[in-house]
């Protein structure tokens, strides 16, 4: 792994003004980054801590606010995330396993545009939007923007992830499920987000994509028929074959279009079942 500097700004602007210099990185819990450096994918001069930057609370207030630095540990334990939005909960207790979830953040867990991470395709389809501070202030946009393409995000050099905004859930209700080729905390062959509204539903697609990939034909044929079985394996046939899935380690193309056929009714199941 190359040297490089360590600082650790004591504000926002400052962190902001930090990233403007040339071959420097944020770093928040650092587990995919560091392991990006020791390959050498990644090779940054400058780090820049963001734990002095007091961004790390959960609080529900009607909505969820997730600062971007809080662990996903933190947001596994906390009760009001549990009392109200349970499928984050349910999806954190397997997301890698308890060492890495005590140090990963919010924030990095979103910036780092890893397709095959659990956390964006369930925030895409609860409605998540991040709030971003730059040099002109700060922006807010959904999640699902934040993604251009395989490990590539849409935010500036010199901009950061603050916040996670979640709507209440009301009597929505959500679910997550993915399937893994060994273990149950092992990286997903396919992730697949449910979000039952009334007769509307939000499905996103994770790990099969280069980017987590909303359903929008299997949506629109679940349009006010979630409880018809009939429109649900239309829908499954019609999710397997709108997406642009591509063969990974995980499994290949073909068997990743099972899958999804298959999870996406298994999870349309869940989230019907789901409390909220």
């Amino acid at each position: 792994m190359s040297p490089f500097e360590l600082a650790e700004p004591a504000s926002l602007p400052e962190a902001i003004a930090l990233l403007g210099i040339e071959n420097a990185r944020p770093l928040s819990g650092g587990t995919a980054l560091m392991l990006m450096m020791k390959a050498g994918v990644l090779r940054p001069a400058r780090l820049h801590h963001q734990h002095e930057l007091g961004l790390d609370e959960v609080r529900a207030d009607g909505e969820l606010r997730i600062g971007a630095m809080a662990s996903l540990r933190a947001l596994e334990r906390s009760a009001p995330v549990k009392a109200g939005w349970p499928a984050i909960t349910r999806a954190l207790r397997t997301l890698s396993n308890v060492r890495v979830r005590n140090v990963a953040t919010v924030g990095g867990a979103l910036a780092h545009a890893d397709p095959h991470m659990d956390l964006p395709p369930l925030m895409m389809a609860l409605n998540a939007q991040v709030t971003i501070a730059g040099p002109a202030g700060e922006r807010r946009m959904p999640v699902e923007a934040l993604y251009a393409g395989y490990l590539e995000n849409t935010l500036a050099r010199n901009e950061l992830i603050t916040q996670v905004t979640i709507p209440s859930m009301g009597k929505r209700r959500a679910a997550y499920l993915k399937c893994t080729t060994r273990s149950a905390d092992d990286w997903p062959a396919v992730g697949i987000a449910v979000l039952v509204d009334g007769d509307d539903v939000r499905i996103v697609l994770g790990a099969a994509t280069d980017r987590p990939t909303r359903l929008a034909a299997a949506e629109k044929i679940l349009k006010g028929k979630v409880d018809d079985p009939r429109a649900l394996e239309e829908a499954a046939r019609a999710a397997a074959e709108e997406a642009v899935i591509e063969s990974d380690l995980h499994g290949s193309a073909a068997y990743k279009k099972q899958l999804v056929r298959v999870y996406l009714q298994r999870t349309l199941h869940e989230a019907r079942g789901a409390i909220h």
